[in-house]
């Protein structure tokens, strides 16, 4: 009952016309930034946070939080268009968004993204209001022995997101994790493959690397087929255009499947909407019935990875107003903004200033709502980059991959990683090498190493504390079983083989 009352008040905090135009704003900003590759929202947290010094407290918060899930609801449309991810963690989008868009149903895989989006964001708000309390805990039960696990079943997907033979994905997740290698070791600090540049003290750029494997690499193989960006098939009138009854059934499952590991990896610091993205859409084509059409155009994928990088934004913000914990990059950003306020998050939040928690969680359902409403009415706006001249979108393509990287951190040196791996993509869309497994091995190979290391430091030298701690006990049952599944599949099919004859 509290809750509700609670909630209540929130809603008539925000439903009142200053607040709902700042929702609007934030999520509209959020949109913009999510679709501009390389921005991604913790920058533009950052960079509007001073904005709101001397603003009102909720009023800031309702914004901020609005740049956060809007930019997860925009990172799909370049992923899907362009082959562009706007935000890592769209970059499972862009593997079967794009593959659509090039069939000439770019519109029906925005929709799914955008429907998926609301699913997965609005569920996990829902998720944020009821089970708050309960999910902190449980966070908190996560150590380094328990993270380095998760990452083990993380790294798991190498072998799901790839496409064709599996032995080539595995190359390109070994590739991603040599990557992972580079810059300082996470135990000792040392400087590895740095060569003695500074550039790669804090390793490999992601961001560059993402966009020149992906973006780059499809640049240059447009130039070599003749200047032909867009090789699919294009509407002449532009509709928006619908998932059709089948496919919305068929991804249902993957939907809220993805909703709920997003929004318990979002609730567990440091993992966030990337990792969960991989794993949904990992889990999903293992247990779909049509594995053939990933990597293809499944349209069920999209439908995965969107309901879990949005579910993660409510779960990250459950440690950030429960705890004061920060979940993710973003929602450390808006730990800084409260503390710019004089305000402390945690429990003492909820109870002296519950303006500010329920005022926030009640904009978040609002601005789902926008943010869907949005969606929807620019999808066709977008699409119509499909219709621009090969040349000039080549040249956008470029630009805007090269404005991208250079934003981040200010520094050339991202530019030219960017360049270097859009020849290293080229090469291998000529060899058949998929490109996400070695994403997917860079992001998740300095965690693997550096909660193994915490972990020994925990216990000694001993590997025995894997095993003591319920948690990761279980978390390792769980990590031999999906290793073990090709084996124990097979010899279920054969001794059902055997059976029939």
């Amino acid at each position: 009952m509290d809750i509700l009352l609670n909630l209540a008040m929130g809603f008539q905090q925000v439903l009142t016309p200053i607040y709902l135009l700042f929702v609007l704003l934030g999520v509209g900003f959020g949109l913009i930034v999510g679709a501009l590759p390389g921005l991604g929202p913790t920058a533009a947290i950052a960079i509007l946070l001073p904005l709101t010094y001397k603003s009102d407290p909720v009023l800031s918060m309702v914004m901020l939080t609005g740049i956060y899930y809007g930019a997860m609801f925009g990172g799909s449309y370049t992923s899907i268009l362009l082959n562009i991810p706007g935000e890592s963690s769209a970059v499972m989008t862009a593997l079967e968004g794009y593959q659509l868009a090039l069939q000439g149903q770019a519109s029906k895989a925005i929709q799914m993204a955008n429907m998926s989006s609301f699913l997965g964001g609005t569920i996990s708000v829902f998720g944020l209001t009821v089970a708050a309390p309960l999910l902190s805990k449980a966070a908190l039960a996560f150590g380094p022995p328990e993270y380095f696990i998760l990452m083990m079943l993380g790294l798991s997907a190498i072998a799901f997101v790839g496409t064709g033979s599996p032995v080539k994905a595995l190359i390109a997740g070994c590739f991603g994790l040599m990557l992972g290698t580079i810059g300082s070791e996470p135990i000792t600090g040392a400087q590895r493959y740095t060569f003695g540049s500074y550039n790669l003290g804090d390793g490999i750029p992601f961001a560059a690397v993402a966009m020149g494997i992906f973006a780059i690499a499809e640049v240059l193989i447009n130039i070599e087929k003749g200047l032909k960006p867009f090789s699919g098939k294009t509407e002449k009138k532009m509709r928006i255009q619908w998932p059709t009854k089948e496919e919305l059934k068929i991804s249902m499952s993957p939907a809220f499947q993805g909703t709920g590991i997003g929004f318990v990896l979002g609730a567990l610091p440091g993992v966030g909407p990337t990792i969960a993205s991989f794993l949904s859409y990992s889990l999903a084509k293992l247990q779909s019935k049509r594995p053939e059409k990933w990597g293809k155009g499944a349209i069920e994928g999209i439908a995965a990875v969107e309901t879990a990088n949005n579910a993660a934004v409510g779960g990250a913000m459950v440690p950030l107003l429960s705890l004061g914990i920060p979940g993710s990059s973003a929602t450390a950003v808006l730990l800084g903004g409260l503390l710019m306020h004089g305000l402390r998050p945690g429990p003492l939040l909820f109870s002296e200033h519950p303006e500010i928690p329920w005022g926030v969680i009640a904009s978040m359902y609002i601005g789902n709502i926008i943010a869907i409403i949005m969606g929807i009415t620019l999808s066709v706006y977008f699409i119509r980059l499909l219709k621009l001249p090969p040349a000039v979108l080549n040249v956008i393509i470029f630009l805007v991959t090269i404005i991208g990287a250079y934003s981040i951190n200010n520094n050339v040196f991202d530019i030219w990683v960017l360049l270097v791996f859009g020849v290293v993509g080229y090469f291998f869309k000529k060899v058949g090498i998929p490109e996400a497994p070695v994403v997917l091995g860079l992001v998740l190979g300095p965690l693997v190493e550096t909660t193994f290391g915490q972990s020994l430091i925990m216990s000694h030298g001993s590997l025995s504390i894997f095993v003591q701690r319920p948690v990761s006990l279980v978390l390792l049952i769980i990590l031999i079983i999906i290793y073990l599944w090709p084996l124990i599949r097979f010899s279920f099919n054969r001794l059902k083989y055997s059976n029939n004859q």
